[in-house]
């Protein structure tokens, strides 16, 4: 499964991202995994808060730069082009952004499960194949999805394709969501690769006890997943579901593995 090419061609980065002000969060934190092209974890996973990560670059190359040092990365020369994949909201609804600018308001308000304010497209289309992603309006992970946006914002600012953000050249960026990649058989198998096979656990994929290369936490853990899925990303793209054709362009869109959805 894993393509024939050099480890240095491209880098993978999962962030699992924490609130603005989480330094003091015992349960949520953001944390990254970094991953070459053979899926090898580089460096340590790492967890804490990037606040001043984000605050402190002047460029995309420094900010990428800066991930792969919290990760202690020590590569020779300028990092190769990444592909990051994050794992919070990227956007709010086409209809709460009308909303809330005030040019325009949505029909009835029926279901919680399809209410245009609180779910984005992405969101809606995941609920009918069986997955319950979180609102950024409703689940209080606001925090988390405007510090995604914001370094969007600042570092890969032009987006040339549904969900797909990039700077140009060094950095490409799409949303991912861990817990939708529980039912891929697909994601299982990947998992497996790092666990710690001179253990005798015996548990499932996704529980904490067993892994190995320093995922220690499930944050951690959500991390490898999303960098799993930007690996998906760039070498297997046909892996992921892609935008329906109507999504909205402004509201991103959330790449899960095809094999994790129910039938529609």
């Amino acid at each position: 499964m894993t393509p024939e090419s050099n480890p240095s061609t491209s880098l993978f980065i999962g962030w699992d991202v924490g609130g603005w002000n989480c330094d003091r969060n015992a349960n949520s934190r953001d944390a990254l995994v970094v991953l070459d092209s053979k899926r090898n974890i580089l460096g340590r996973p790492w967890r804490g808060n990037l606040r001043l990560v984000i605050n402190g670059a002047s460029s995309t190359e420094v900010w990428i730069q800066a991930l792969l040092d919290c990760c202690q990365v020590d590569l020779p020369g300028n990092p190769p082009p990444v592909v990051l994949a994050i794992d919070t909201p990227l956007g709010f609804s086409e209809q709460f952004r009308q909303l809330i600018s005030g040019q325009g308001m949505a029909g009835p308000i029926e279901g919680w499960n399809t209410n245009p304010y609180l779910f984005r497209h992405s969101e809606l289309f995941l609920f009918q194949r069986g997955l319950t992603p979180l609102s950024p309006v409703k689940d209080m992970i606001g925090s988390q999805a405007t510090k995604g946006m914001h370094a969007l914002a600042r570092f890969a600012s032009e987006s040339p394709s549904i969900g797909v953000w990039t700077n140009g050249t060094s950095l490409t960026a799409i949303e991912a969501y861990p817990a939708g990649c529980k039912p891929s058989p697909l994601m299982r198998e990947l998992l497996r690769a790092y666990r710690n096979t001179s253990t005798n656990v015996q548990t499932d994929e996704w529980a904490m006890e067993g892994f190995g290369f320093g995922i220690d936490h499930e944050d951690k853990r959500d991390a490898l997943l999303c960098a799993l899925v930007a690996w998906l990303h760039y070498y297997q793209p046909e892996a992921l579901c892609p935008p329906e054709a109507d999504t909205p362009a402004g509201e991103g869109w959330i790449f899960v593995p095809r094999d994790a959805l129910a039938p529609a």
